[in-house]
């Protein structure tokens, strides 16, 4: 499995429901794109919001889209700290049991009972790049990074998906650690064992 893989820092961000978001931004309101992201469909908007936590707040908070379901905003655990909450390190969509923030718009507020994580590094793969690396959807690897803050990423969960783009998301303070901005290659070296498959 020693291919190449594109890294992909993820910055705080949110996801809203349509009814959050026509809360925050009034009735019947539509995100409006900002540029579009390496996930097919996917896209940054150009609204931001503020999270307001127990202890703190962080303002400018990118929206990206389209709407979900529920609501998730994903931080990293230097942001946790500033709130003043324990997210936990969770997947994407794995929301119960998690605190919440108030979201704070132009047209109003909400407060969240749940929702907020600090989203668990991950591959996105299309189907065929998981057949050129023979590893599965819910397999964890270890990936490696280069350079001279290298370092080994274990439990590093693939994510396979017939309309996803190869890329390798991990926050912004996984990235500073290993010294890696958007582009940079790693390497899968390994499946790893200390998860259970998903």
């Amino acid at each position: 499995m020693n291919f190449s893989i594109p890294v992909g820092v993820s910055n705080r961000h949110l996801h809203l429901s349509q009814e959050d978001l026509e809360s925050l931004f009034g009735k019947g309101y539509s995100l409006k794109v900002m540029k579009d992201l390496t996930q097919t469909g996917q896209f940054a908007a150009e609204e931001t919001l503020t999270l307001q936590g127990p202890k703190g707040s962080i303002e400018k908070v990118r929206i990206l889209g389209p709407v979900r379901p529920e609501t998730q905003i994903e931080v990293s655990m230097t942001d946790s700290f500033k709130l003043g909450i324990k997210a936990p390190v969770r997947e994407s969509g794995q929301i119960e049991n998690t605190p919440g923030v108030t979201l704070i718009g132009p047209m109003g507020s909400v407060v969240l009972e749940k929702g907020v994580i600090i989203a668990s590094r991950h591959i996105h793969m299309h189907t065929s790049d998981a057949e050129k690396f023979q590893v599965s959807n819910g397999q964890v690897v270890a990936v490696a990074s280069h350079g001279p803050r290298a370092i080994i990423f274990r439990n590093v969960v693939i994510r396979v998906r017939h309309d996803f783009v190869l890329d390798f998301h991990l926050d912004t303070d996984e990235a500073n650690a290993g010294g890696l901005s958007n582009c940079d290659l790693v390497t899968v070296i390994s499946e790893d064992s200390s998860l259970p498959k998903q």
